[in-house]
């Protein structure tokens, strides 16, 4: 019936096939912020720098983006009657996940297997990537062949490189009981197999790399096997390997994002945690950014950090200056009938924090059919039901009931339905950007997202149909909060 409805109600979006294609093309934060770009400047969106002055550039009714370390994005549009002191409606997601990343120095054999050194990047359910297909993706600094200039590189291997291979239950037979592992030296992916040849190949090309010329770090191919990085040069079309300076690749699943179960009625995919924000939020302010802004009085404003999985503490974290400082950029220029130009010196800011409103999305826990004893017996969200409201007395969650009213109102007149999820008294509970941000700022703040199963997995499952209540949610938010 929801997915009948979500037809009906745009018919120029299927939400579930956008997601699939958006994870897929997503496999690390720099992708997914680099995909976020595309999909805002299709939809009239002009790009900022931090670096630069905003005054005569940020007008009435344009609409901007921002993006710090190219992990993080800011994007917004300004309203047509807005005012410095006005409201902003704002929502925030992560871009990251738990991932395995390849370390500085990962070049490792073993009984002649080439191996890779990999570090546990967050809370990971790392047994789920044994045995997985593994590709890897990230970003590559290069020395441009004809400049000499270094400039980042966005590259995906797509294919299955590599496998953390379990031990056989002959060798192990307690392993249906207990599946333990050393992270360190078991949860090791094996990357081929060593020739003969292979190790004088690599010492002649280090040696070819350095020569006599003094190096700081070792270089690029003694820390790393060579196959690894000629299959990056490949896909990047680099003249030579010698053009890579260094890294940050990650792990992931190979297996492509999918719809699944007996009427597509899930998403099996990695990254849900938090991808799924991220894509609801940007259809939300694209599809609400052109709707009455010229009427608009506030600022409608979608925010994607980095880190939220290691605590956020960053230079592009939640936890960072990132949104206040643009919040004060916003909040401090003066809009007359053409453009917001002048500088003022009333603290507009401290009044825009008490009159926005921060709608913190992160996905929710989905009750889990096999361990419905680990769920409060009256807050159960359901895949497929609608966004969950994230309720917690000790504040690891930021909703109250002022912003209790102010979601169901939003949640009536878009015709979604929500569900409530308290964690119950003898379970831990998680948390999210949502009070890092209130308290950084003061702003009104409740946290919400969409139902999922196995979070943190490498293989997550979450609901096709809630994406299309979540998105209607965000526009209703981004196009009514302000009156």
């Amino acid at each position: 019936h929801l997915r009948k409805l979500s037809t009906m109600s745009n018919n120029s979006v299927s939400y579930p096939q956008e997601f699939i294609n958006f994870l897929n093309s997503c496999p690390t934060p720099y992708h997914a912020v680099h995909n976020i770009k595309k999909h805002l400047s299709a939809h009239g969106f002009e790009e900022l720098s931090e670096r630069e002055a905003w005054h005569g550039k940020v007008k009435k009714t344009g609409k901007y983006f921002v993006t710090r370390n190219n992990s993080s994005i800011i994007a917004f549009a300004v309203g047509g009657n807005w005012k410095p002191g006005n409201a902003i409606a704002i929502t925030g997601a992560h871009t990251d996940s738990p991932v395995l990343k390849i370390k500085p120095v990962s070049k490792r054999t073993s009984e002649k297997y080439l191996q890779v050194g990999v570090e546990c990047y967050g809370g990971g359910i790392w047994h789920s990537w044994f045995d997985s297909d593994l590709s890897v993706a990230g970003r590559v600094m290069v020395k441009e062949a004809s400049s000499g200039k270094i400039v980042s590189k966005l590259v995906d291997i797509k294919k299955p490189l590599f496998k953390i291979p379990t031990l056989a239950i002959h060798l192990d037979r307690d392993v249906n009981q207990k599946f333990e592992f050393n992270k360190e030296t078991q949860l090791l992916p094996i990357a081929g197999l060593v020739k003969e040849g292979d190790k004088k190949e690599s010492c002649a090309g280090a040696s070819e790399l350095s020569g006599d010329q003094f190096l700081s770090v070792k270089s690029i191919v003694e820390r790393h096997h060579k196959e690894l990085l000629d299959l990056v040069a490949k896909e990047l079309h680099l003249e030579s390997v010698m053009q890579i300076e260094d890294f940050e690749l990650t792990l992931y699943d190979h297996n492509p994002s999918c719809l699944g179960g007996l009427n597509e009625e899930f998403v099996f995919s990695g990254r849900l945690d938090n991808l799924t924000s991220c894509f609801t939020s940007m259809h939300g302010l694209t599809e609400a950014a052109d709707t009455e802004i010229t009427k608009e009085i506030g600022i409608r404003l979608m925010a994607c950090f980095d880190h939220e999985e290691i605590g956020s503490s960053s230079a592009q974290g939640a936890d960072s200056n990132f949104l206040p400082n643009i919040l004060e950029r916003l909040a401090s220029l003066r809009a007359d009938e053409t453009d917001v130009s002048e500088p003022l010196n009333r603290p507009y800011l401290l009044e825009t924090y008490a009159k926005s409103f921060f709608l913190s999305s992160d996905v929710a826990h989905g009750v889990h059919p096999n361990y419905v004893n680990k769920y409060e017996s009256q807050h159960k969200p359901h895949l497929g039901e609608g966004p969950v409201i994230k309720i917690n007395a000790n504040q690891r969650y930021m909703t109250n009931s002022a912003g209790l009213v102010l979601i169901k109102q939003l949640a009536n007149n878009a015709k979604v339905p929500l569900q409530l999820f308290v964690v119950a008294n003898n379970s831990p509970c998680g948390s999210t950007i949502g009070p890092i941000l209130a308290s950084k700022t003061g702003i009104r703040t409740l946290d919400i997202g969409n139902p999922v199963l196995s979070m943190h997995s490498s293989r997550e499952t979450g609901g096709a149909d809630d994406l299309e209540l979540q998105v209607r949610l965000f526009r209703e938010f981004f196009e009514k909060y302000s009156a």
